[in-house]
């Protein structure tokens, strides 16, 4: 029976749902999380790489690893394409990735429920799933995505987004770097061919004001790439969605009684230019899970350590990655176009990103 008053309910069962239902769990909270897709992670709205730090952060990658990236290749405009010759990761199985990360939740005593959404979190902290049921968790810990609901409640809201839209395809010419195109013509994001075996990701991701866009410019970088002999022009899936921009918010607020932590895109904490966010996930909603029990076990500091915590760890590298999209943004505000170099300064393959 899914319980009507757990210690912790955490919304959402992505990766950082599913940490912070496992590492909660672990500490002998009764944890429910509730997940509005069927099964976590899919359809999958994800690029699909991770870097290989994320190897000593997730117990079990194995089973949802597709291939090795030992590189990155950046094409400025027409450019001559520039090679970062050591950046690995790997090429992963999102839905996979994701359903073993839910199973590791349950196995330590979390109850997991797909398909169930929720409509509606009230100024106690009482959370109304679709169906009419009503819970009265002590503890929300809001993993649900960029429009998080728990985030809105407390008014930690993801105010500048990136809108993205990708396609898996045929990959031609097997390769093992994820490959990266800037353009002036993509404003505020870049476009995207990350091989995952016998097909690749190919995708963009644009300023929401440029949502429009993003179909036809999907459909030129194909074409070019079709050409080129890279990729098939059979489009295998279709997926998209919205990437958090602006850094972190939150991460901590109370409803009535109520403790709320955020994590992962909720929090905010995906980078604003790569668009990377699933090692912040892992990490965050470990950390969040964490927290929630010892702030139940009658720690009153540990939402302020959490909030200390994930600075610690994500505010140097957030806080530059915004300081350089908006250089980006600004040259468009003016009514410019970035030159190649200035789009270079704000890439990380590059070590005028990195200068102080």
């Amino acid at each position: 029976m899914m319980r009507q008053s757990p210690d912790i309910l955490v919304l959402g069962l992505g990766p950082a749902g599913a940490c912070a239902a496992r590492a909660a769990a672990e500490e002998n909270c009764a944890v429910l999380a509730v997940e509005r897709k069927k099964s976590p992670g899919a359809p999958v709205q994800c690029a699909e790489f991770v870097p290989a730090m994320l190897g000593s952060e997730v117990r079990d990658l194995n089973g949802a690893r597709i291939q090795p990236i030992t590189a990155m290749l950046t094409q400025v405009e027409s450019e001559a394409p520039d090679l970062m010759a050591d950046f690995p990761g790997q090429m992963i199985d999102r839905e996979r990735f994701d359903a073993a990360l839910a199973q590791e939740a349950e196995a330590a005593g979390a109850e997991c429920l797909c398909g169930q959404a929720v409509r509606a979190i009230d100024a106690s902290g009482a959370v109304t799933l679709a169906d009419g049921t009503r819970l009265c968790p002590r503890v929300i810990i809001g993993a649900d995505g960029p429009r998080s609901l728990a985030g809105k409640a407390i008014g930690a809201v993801n105010s500048d987004v990136l809108e993205t839209r990708q396609i898996t395809v045929p990959l031609l010419q097997p390769f093992e770097s994820t490959d990266i195109f800037l353009s002036a013509g993509i404003r505020g994001g870049y476009g995207w061919l990350f091989p995952k075996g016998e097909v690749a990701n190919l995708g963009l991701g644009v300023m929401a004001a440029d949502k429009a866009r993003l179909k036809p410019l999907l459909e030129s970088l194909h074409q070019k790439l079709v050409a080129e002999g890279r990729v098939g022009r059979k489009i295998l899936c279709h997926t998209g969605g919205a990437i958090p921009a602006g850094g972190m918010v939150g991460p901590y607020g109370r409803l009535g009684e109520t403790l709320v932590l955020l994590a992962g895109d909720a929090a905010g904490l995906t980078n604003p230019v790569t668009g990377a966010g699933i090692n912040a996930a892992v990490q965050s909603g470990t950390m969040a899970g964490e927290a929630a029990a010892d702030w139940l076990a009658g720690d009153a500091s540990a939402p302020d350590d959490y909030a200390q915590d994930l600075d610690d760890v994500f505010g140097a590298s957030l806080r530059r990655a915004l300081a350089r999209r908006h250089e980006l943004m600004r040259a468009y505000a003016n009514e410019n176009t970035p030159s190649p170099a200035q789009m270079r300064a704000g890439w990380i393959a590059y070590s005028e990103y990195w200068a102080a």
